[in-house]
């Protein structure tokens, strides 16, 4: 039986190419875009094979619509990937208050306002299968690109216990890890704090500098990655986490290095740090 894809954010990137891999499947993909010649161009060039609509994550109404939209002519939704979201470097101090609002909004908030949209019809149907597009970013940090990583930490938080909610329910939930991916996220959809600060010249700028050159050259190939993606949904027993990228796995790694490193140094003084018993 043919599954149905929600995909949110499929104009470009990662989210276009796996639209694209979906259909090739033979299942069937609802996408979302925020403009409406991308909405028209979609649905000619795919018609019976998948529906573009516009939402816009940012938007509360857009999304409730959108999704009530969507479930009024289909029968459920199988797949939900949250895929919309936006990229941001820069110094945690660097940053501007409306910079991290805008980001949060819509790496946080967004999949948020989709996944409430959606959460009622997976748990009535009790089955489904949450895809959350996070980043190796998102299990470790890297100077000047703190509150990217913010968003993404955030991201991997409430989708962790989001599974353990969901699992009784029939719904799994996976995390995606990418690493870099060869799309234009550090191009022409990466966002820029706009205050520079001297101080952060060695480390917040020059990272700032290195993702800037290697765009068009990363690693990662978003076909391979989307073949995986619909490999994890169609395996019996899907896993929390998917990292994807030799990259991911190299930093990943390091955080899970450092942090049982720390584990073990402090582990005497952490043990301690309790009422005695008699």
């Amino acid at each position: 039986m043919k599954k149905i894809w929600l995909i949110t954010g499929i104009s470009s990137g990662v989210g276009k190419v796996l639209a694209e891999a979906v259909m090739e499947a033979e299942d069937f993909v609802i996408g979302t875009f925020r403009q409406k010649v991308q909405v028209d161009a979609f649905n000619k060039a795919n018609a019976g094979k998948g529906l573009a609509i516009l939402m816009d994550v940012q938007d509360e109404n857009s999304v409730v619509n959108g999704i009530e939209k969507i479930l009024k002519e289909y029968p459920r939704i199988d797949v939900l990937v949250n895929n919309a979201g936006i990229g941001f470097i820069g110094a945690v101090e660097e940053a501007s208050i409306d910079e991290v609002s805008k980001i949060m909004d819509v790496n946080i908030l967004g999949t948020l306002r989709v996944l409430k949209a959606i959460l009622p019809s997976m748990r009535a149907q009790k089955s489904g299968h949450i895809i959350q597009m996070s980043s190796h970013a998102g299990v470790k940090s890297f100077a000047g690109f703190g509150i990217y990583n913010a968003s993404k930490f955030a991201l991997e938080g409430y989708s962790e216990a989001m599974a353990d909610e969901l699992r009784p329910l029939g719904i799994d939930v996976t995390l995606v890890e990418l690493g870099p991916f060869r799309t234009k996220f550090a191009g022409s959809s990466l966002h820029e704090a706009a205050q520079k600060i001297e101080d952060y010249r060695e480390t917040a700028f020059k990272f700032r500098t290195i993702l800037r050159e290697r765009d068009g050259i990363q690693e990662g190939d978003p076909y391979k990655a989307s073949l995986a993606i619909i490999e994890q949904v169609n395996t019996e027993k899907p896993t929390l986490r998917l990292p994807l990228g030799k990259m991911a796995l190299k930093t990943i790694g390091m955080k899970l290095d450092s942090v049982r490193n720390d584990l073990e140094f402090h582990k005497e003084t952490a043990e301690n740090a309790v009422y005695q018993t008699e």
